[in-house]
C-alpha cells in the first residue's frame, strides 16, 4: 500500500531520469490522478507546463514562481511520451544549450524516435516543435537539467542541423548566429564523419564555406 504525504509527490512517480509526468502515470498511486495533480498543482509541488504535463517542483522551489527553461520543459514532455531515450534536444535547443544563442527563445526543438504533434505551452507564449528523428543515429551527449538528465546533440551534430534546415523553429537570423558561434568549436574530422554517414556531404560544402 501506498502512503501519500499531503503536500508531497510519492516518490514511485519521481523515479524516471525526467521529471515530466501525466496524469496516467499516476494511474497506480492515485484513485482520480487528474485531480489529484489539478491539487498538488495548486499547491506548487507540480507545475503545469501544457494539457496533461506537469513538472516536479524541486523541494527547494516550492512556494516559489518557479518554472523550467523551456528546453527541458520541451525534453521532458517529449520524454515522458516516447522515454528518455527516444528523444534529444537539437537545432536552435540543442544551440541554446550549448551556449551559441544567449537570449531565450519562444521555441523548443526535439528530435523524437517516434512522430508526435508540435504543443503550444500552457505555462508561457511559446511552442515545442517535434522533429521525427532516429535518435540513435544522431551524435548526442548526456544534458543535465533540473528536471533530470536526457539528450542533447553535440556541436557538431547541431551545426549539421542547424545548416540543413535554418528555418526549423522560425528564427532564421538565431540560426545564422548559432552556425558562426559554433563553426570555431567543432571538431573538422567528427563533421566529416557526421555529414559522409548522414549523407549530408553537401551541408557541410555549404557550412564550411560559410
Amino acid at each position: 500500500m501506498t502512503t501519500h504525504v499531503a503536500g508531497r509527490l510519492p516518490p514511485t512517480l519521481l523515479r524516471r531520469p525526467l521529471r515530466v509526468l501525466r496524469p496516467k502515470d499516476a494511474a497506480g498511486v492515485y484513485a482520480f490522478p487528474r485531480p489529484e495533480f489539478a491539487r498538488l498543482a495548486k499547491v506548487g509541488v507540480l507545475h503545469r507546463l501544457a494539457n496533461g504535463y506537469y513538472a516536479a517542483v524541486p523541494d527547494d522551489q516550492i512556494d516559489r514562481a518557479w518554472r523550467p527553461e523551456l528546453e527541458e520543459a520541451a525534453l521532458g514532455i517529449a520524454a515522458a511520451d516516447q522515454g528518455v531515450d527516444a528523444v534529444a534536444l537539437m537545432g536552435l535547443s540543442a544551440a541554446r544549450v550549448h551556449g551559441a544563442i544567449p537570449r531565450a527563445l519562444g521555441v523548443a526543438v526535439v528530435a523524437t524516435t517516434g512522430h508526435r504533434n508540435n504543443l503550444r505551452l500552457a505555462d508561457r507564449d511559446a511552442t515545442a516543435v517535434f522533429v521525427r528523428r532516429d535518435v540513435r543515429r544522431l551524435d548526442c551527449r548526456r544534458h543535465t537539467t533540473e528536471l533530470g538528465q536526457g539528450w542533447v546533440t553535440t556541436v557538431e551534430q547541431t551545426l549539421l542541423d542547424l545548416a540543413a534546415r535554418p528555418d526549423l523553429g522560425g528564427l532564421v537570423n538565431e540560426a545564422e548566429t548559432a552556425i558562426r558561434a559554433l563553426t570555431p568549436r567543432a571538431d573538422q574530422e567528427i563533421l566529416r564523419e557526421l555529414a559522409t554517414a548522414q549523407r549530408r556531404r553537401a551541408t557541410l560544402d555549404r557550412l564550411l564555406t560559410h
